[in-house]
This record gives C-alpha cells, structure tokens and sequence, in this order.
C-alpha cells in the first residue's frame, strides 16, 4: 500500500512539472511585446525638366538703325566720340544686330556707322545671322574706354572710333564709322615688324582653319565684298585681316 502510494505520487509530479515546462515554453520570461508594423509611403515627386532660360521664348532677330540719343551720347562722349572737325554726332547711327556667338546659341550686339552705310550694315549683318557666321562679341568701344588694343585682345568686334591710324596722322576709317573689325584676335593685324593684338598671333599662319577666321570666299568676306566693301586682308604691304572699310565721298 505504501509502495503504491509513493508511485502515485511520482506520477503526479511528473505530470505537474510537464503541465509548468509547456507553459514556460510558450510564455517565454523576457518575450518584449509584439512590435506593430507599420507602412510608410514615400512619394516621389515627379522628375521635372530644366529648362534653359530661354526655352520657350522666342528669340526676335533684331536688326535696327537709330539716331544716336543722349543715352548713347552720353555713352561715347570723350571716349569713341570727340568733338572735331571732320565728323558730328548727327553723321552717325547706332545699330543693334542679331548674331550667333562662339557658343553657337544667338545674341545680340550694337555698332555705330555712318548714316549713309547704316542701311547696308545691316543688311550684311542680316547675311552673316542667315549663315549662322560666327562672332565672338559685338559691343561699342566704348566697354572698352574706346582703346582699340583692350577691345581687339578681348575678340570685341566694332565699329566707329574716333581715332587715327596706329602711328600716324592720318585718321582710321573707323573715325568716320565706315570701317568694321570682325574677330580680331582670330583676324590680327599683321606687318613686317608685329603683330596686333600679340594674343592673336598664332592666327597669322593662315593657313589654319579655325572658327571666327576669315578667308577668301566664306560668309563674311562675301557678304562685305559683294557690296564693294575693301578686305584688309588682301592689302599687300601689310595684312589686316579684321578689317573691312567702305571708301566714299564722306571719306
């Protein structure tokens, strides 16, 4: 009786420490609660294209001749302007032309010319912005206190100034604005002893084929010569492949 009592009891423990040892199992002691999953939605916004500054406008070609205005008087007086004898502020018409740069995009330059060329500039400005001819700049002398050198060297071409011719006393064609500079540094002036502007002085090889360079036959040199206007690069005793002037009665 007492041998069946102890094995009853074995048993009973055996069970109960069954019935703990499942509970532990599924009730872990250091479980950390359930963590809720939450969902975050991003939304990307949507790629948006750049546009240049000058999409969707539309560039207006711009070819105009105007009387000189006291703001632009006042922009030239004593600089590519100067009170004299030979020439008046009347005589002279300030231009604004299109043109294609360097960049290939399109810009916008102004010159002064003579009145009785004014109309004819335009007009060859008109042939070089059709063949898309590239130049560098187009400003008045003026941005560059009327000193030839400064504006050559920065590629500037121009116009009317003031002037006379480099060690003379004989006055340029451009001091009655019947004289235009194209691309300067690509087109120097060059003699037996220099060349001008000195940073241009690889161009003096013309045999080089580089943008902005002028050459027999191209865009610019038709559309200047095809109205009697006089290429310096064709001068034989020196070479100044910039320049085109217009010989007549004014000068």
């Amino acid at each position: 009786m007492k041998k069946a009592q102890i094995v009853f009891f074995l048993m009973i423990s055996s069970l109960i420490t069954m019935i703990i040892y499942d509970q532990v199992q599924q009730v872990p002691l250091d479980e950390e609660p359930p963590v809720e999953k939450k969902v975050i939605r991003v939304t990307i916004p949507e790629e948006k294209e750049i546009i240049p500054e000058f999409e969707g406008k539309t560039f207006e070609k711009v070819f105009t001749v105007n009387k000189i205005d006291d703001i632009i008087y006042n922009r030239i007086n004593t600089l590519s302007y100067k009170e004299n004898d030979y020439i008046e502020i009347e005589d002279l018409r300030y231009l604004k032309v299109s043109y294609w740069g360097f960049d290939n995009k399109r810009h916008y330059g102004e010159l002064i010319v003579h009145a009785s060329l004014a109309q004819e500039v335009i007009d060859i400005f008109k042939d070089l912005y059709d063949a898309k001819y590239p130049i560098e700049k187009i400003k008045l002398v003026d941005e560059y206190q009327a000193d030839d050198n400064l504006s050559m060297i920065d590629n500037n071409s121009s116009a009317f100034n003031f002037r006379y011719i480099a060690g003379s006393k004989k006055l340029s064609n451009h001091a009655f604005g019947m004289a235009i500079d194209i691309n300067p540094l690509q087109n120097p002036y060059v003699s037996s002893s220099s060349v001008q502007p000195l940073e241009g002085e690889r161009y003096a090889d013309r045999s080089l084929d580089e943008k902005g360079m002028i050459q027999i036959g191209d865009a610019c040199y038709e559309a200047f010569t095809s109205r009697g206007w006089t290429w310096g690069g064709e001068w034989k005793s020196i070479k100044d492949y910039q320049h085109f002037e217009k010989n007549t009665n004014e000068n």
